[in-house]
């Protein structure tokens, strides 16, 4: 499989005149998104869980190569703070259910404030279906320590690899035969990365990675559509290192849509 490269959500408005045309409706937006790019964190999982209907309709609205990576919901992650995880992860992937094989990893948020407990983590894992593919990213340094990494092996999940600034946040632990990978913003001016940056990045996932293991990067700089522009420069930076990388355009032509619109993908600043 590819490098898989998009961005945090797609439902921006300084993005028009940058991704979106100005005279393509916002209930485009998402068939534009999915011409452009071949995967997407839906970032709206988290501040409210969408029905099952919504994910049918994001499946019913992009093409068969699409892959939605779903970032679970706060109650779980933030006010569960992973407790009693039966309940919300079965809500959950109920409603992802909808993507059928448009969904992709689940990605696990924690609370900057929620110190490391291995085993509330290890039994969240273990709620998931087998098969499903979960990345975890903690915020709070006691979580990096060796239980922690078993944990995450043993389950086969992901951790996460953060930056901020264009510098790594977190360990860059490979915890499972596949990546996922979030990037916040690097240094340059409106938190655009700069070369040198993306080509670092690129030189991790080459090295982090046997070839042709999914790596799913997202690029979660949102303002200004420096995701978009970062997202394109990382992919053609990564294409010319030698790696296979999920389609991109900068010329999407968005098919009409099936279903109708849907609700708001960004609601606040937990990002």
């Amino acid at each position: 499989m590819p490098i898989l490269v998009g961005t945090s959500g797609w439902q921006y408005k300084d993005w028009s005149g940058i991704l979106y045309p100005r005279d393509i409706p916002h209930r485009l937006w998402l068939e534009t998104y999915a011409a452009a790019f071949a995967t997407v964190e839906v970032n709206a999982a988290f501040y409210r869980l969408p029905e099952r209907e919504t994910f049918t309709g994001w499946r019913a609205r992009t093409p068969g190569d699409f892959t939605m990576a779903v970032k679970a919901s706060r109650y779980l992650t933030h006010i569960r703070r992973l407790r009693d995880p039966e309940g919300p992860v079965r809500r959950l992937m109920a409603a992802a259910s909808g993507l059928g094989p448009r969904l992709g990893p689940v990605l696990l948020q924690l609370p900057p404030t929620l110190v490391a407990e291995p085993s509330d983590l290890d039994a969240c894992l273990r709620c998931f279906p087998t098969g499903q593919r979960v990345a975890v990213e903690p915020r709070h340094e006691s979580w990096w320590v060796p239980e922690v990494r078993e944990v995450l092996e043993r389950n086969g999940a992901a951790l996460c690899w953060v930056d901020r600034g264009s510098r790594p946040v977190s360990p860059l632990w490979q915890t499972a035969d596949w990546g996922y990978v979030r990037l916040h913003g690097g240094s340059g001016a409106g938190h655009h990365y700069g070369r040198s940056a993306l080509h670092h990045w690129v030189e991790r996932i080459q090295g982090g990675w046997t070839p042709g293991a999914a790596v799913h990067v997202y690029f979660n700089n949102d303002a200004g559509g420096a995701a978009v522009d970062d997202a394109f420069a990382f992919a053609r930076m990564a294409r010319h290192a030698g790696l296979e990388v999920s389609r991109t355009s900068r010329t999407p032509e968005p098919a009409e849509p099936s279903e109708p619109s849907e609700p708001p993908e960004h609601a606040g600043p937990s990002r």
